[in-house]
């Protein structure tokens, strides 16, 4: 197979304990983000990947695993929780590989394109990729009996191709997202829904936290934006800022 060095359209990449900005996958068409009830969703993170996604321009999906660790009720109530992505337009997607659920849906929306999986530890990424691509036999383990996270099973970066065309991108397991230095405006931009009421705040640096004549506060406070949403961006501004 040649090798060569493709300009770069979209890079996604993070922010290690030293600050410095460490590639994860460059010019991937999807970004897949992975979580399941075991170790546990964490909306936050979520919510940093979707910023992330939105900040480089790669289209996100959202997908569930591991939805067999549930009862009927259950589940209802996690699709009703996570509703919300979907009301603001993102791909919510719910698998099981156990129960061959959800993976069709996926195949669909990564076939012939390069697609990198993120997510904690522990939530299914390769035996996801196991089930979508028999044979390639990526590393699994189970979840610490201490901690109930998921152990670091991939710890390198890897590309496993496609039949149809393009890849996966199996990426470690995190359990947090830094971004960087993003400034407060380009962080709100990753909230896709804020988008209409931005233009609309008294000041043009609004920060959408305490500031009067807040648009973004006020459509949080009628309704039309997630109260949780905007607690996430709060957060994710001031983690940012750590």
């Amino acid at each position: 197979m040649a090798i060569r060095r493709l300009p770069r359209r979209t890079l996604l990449a993070r922010v290690d304990a030293r600050g410095r900005s460490k590639p994860v996958a460059a010019n991937v068409e999807r970004i897949v983000i992975v979580a399941a009830p075991s170790p546990g969703i964490d909306e936050e993170l979520i919510d940093q990947f979707l910023v992330a996604a939105e900040h480089t321009g790669i289209t996100p999906i959202l997908l569930i695993n591991k939805t067999d660790l549930l009862d009927r009720h259950a589940l209802k109530m996690l699709k009703k929780r996570l509703s919300l992505y979907q009301e603001i337009g993102y791909r919510l997607i719910f698998s099981s590989v156990l129960k061959r659920h959800g993976l069709d849906e996926l195949l669909s929306e990564i076939k012939g394109r390069y697609s990198v999986f993120c997510g904690e530890s522990g939530v299914g990424k390769s035996s996801l990729i196991n089930a979508l691509l028999p044979g390639v036999d990526a590393r699994v383990a189970s979840l610490s009996r201490a901690s109930g996270k998921g152990m670091h099973t991939t710890t390198t970066t890897r590309l496993y191709p496609l039949p149809e065309g393009g890849a996966i991108i199996d990426s470690p397991g995190v359990r947090a997202f830094k971004l960087g230095k993003l400034p407060a405006a380009e962080v709100a931009k990753g909230f896709i829904e804020f988008r209409p009421y931005t233009e609309k705040c008294r000041f043009r640096n609004c920060t959408h936290r305490s500031e009067p004549g807040c648009a973004v506060i006020a459509a949080a406070d009628q309704g039309r934006i997630s109260k949780q949403r905007l607690r996430s961006y709060h957060h994710l501004l001031v983690q940012e800022q750590e």
